[in-house]
């Protein structure tokens, strides 16, 4: 959420009022996040966030969008994205109608490049979640994952094992030679598992596929207990399977972030919640440590390409790294070590 296109309060005050969301009041960039340009919008209306997709093209952004409007129209407290209402699509319904990739009611245009308009949700990130707040997560997620079967749009993960395999050859030249041999043999294995048919059995539909602790958001009630207000960012969403889904939120919500190492407290409370919505089914409990590894190895990817291959922002931080190296050699240490998966109580 980085600031990498500059946006005058005009241009964004034009945007908001086509989209009748009010007289803008204060444009503010955010800080943080490496992908996109992000603006909180106030309005006498209410706070929005306004994002200018840097990577991302237009025929690529109806998935994203439309895939939280979908969740939204079933309950899944997500940001619902503003639609321009001079252009009118068939309902969400007509899933013909809507997979076609033009035009997009909910995608705009800001200094020529791809825009949207969310809610900004209320509440606040928790960096210091404990079991409770994972265990709100994991149902969350379960909830999603059922919410999202019937959406009719299908867009591969772009940052899934292609990637990986085109990117490692340009991040090697920065490693040192116990890294590269890291990164070289867990891009190996993950090929292998990914040919076998159990992996190509695994339940699959669309994923958030970033949801770290940046990405939710939580309220406190009276009595102390956290309650998960929303979760947003669905730009790294696609098509793939809830397993890595799950992988992701484990290899962030439940980990020691200093040493890399899993918290086995609140990986149980994660698991429990979201088996208790949507049980794993044997080949999902089976290959969950090699998911593990495959959703460090993801980020760890990502983060030496950020990180060696800046682009020019400003208010820019990219993520250090070396954070998921120590996840994923914790996760390949205890390959074999047991992991606590609730026994199904129903059919997936």
């Amino acid at each position: 959420m980085a600031v990498f296109t500059e946006v005058a309060p005009d241009e964004a005050r034009a945007l908001l009022q086509r989209l009748d969301l009010g007289e803008l009041r204060e444009l503010r960039g955010i800080q943080g996040g490496i992908e996109n340009t992000n603006y909180f919008a106030t309005t006498d209306r209410g706070e929005y966030v306004l994002t200018l997709f840097e990577r991302l093209h237009f025929d690529q952004l109806p998935y994203y969008l439309c895939l939280m409007q979908h969740l939204a129209e079933r309950g899944i407290p997500v940001p619902a994205p503003a639609a321009d209402p001079a252009i009118h699509l068939a309902p969400m319904g007509h899933a013909l109608e809507r997979a076609a990739n033009a035009p997009c009611e909910l995608l705009h245009t800001v200094q020529g490049k791809p825009a949207a308009v969310v809610q900004k949700l209320a509440g606040h990130s928790e960096f210091q979640p404990t079991a409770a707040h994972c265990n709100e997560l994991g149902r969350l997620l379960a909830r999603m994952h059922i919410a999202a079967r019937d959406f009719p749009r299908i867009q591969p993960n772009l940052r899934g094992l292609p990637w990986w395999n085109e990117t490692t050859p340009v991040v090697l030249p920065y490693l040192d030679a116990p890294q590269a041999a890291l990164l070289q043999s867990e891009l190996a294995y993950q090929n292998h598992v990914a040919e076998s048919s159990a992996y190509q059995a695994l339940p699959r539909g669309p994923i958030h596929a970033d949801l770290f602790r940046d990405n939710a958001m939580f309220s406190v009630d009276d009595d102390g207990n956290p309650h998960l207000t929303g979760v947003f960012d669905f730009y790294f969403a696609g098509t793939d399977t809830w397993l890595f889904d799950l992988a992701v939120c484990l290899n962030d919500w439940a980990i020691d972030l200093p040493t890399g190492t899993p918290d086995a407290h609140r990986s149980a409370a994660l698991l429990d919640a979201y088996c208790a919505v949507r049980p794993l089914n044997p080949a999902e409990r089976k290959l969950l440590p090699a998911m593990l590894r495959a959703a460090a190895l993801r980020f760890w990817i990502s983060r030496l390409w950020d990180f060696h291959l800046p682009r020019e922002a400003s208010m820019l931080k990219p993520h250090d790294p070396t954070h998921f190296e120590r996840v994923l050699r914790q996760r390949v240490r205890q390959l074999d070590a047991p992991i606590h998966v609730r026994p199904p109580l129903q059919a997936a």
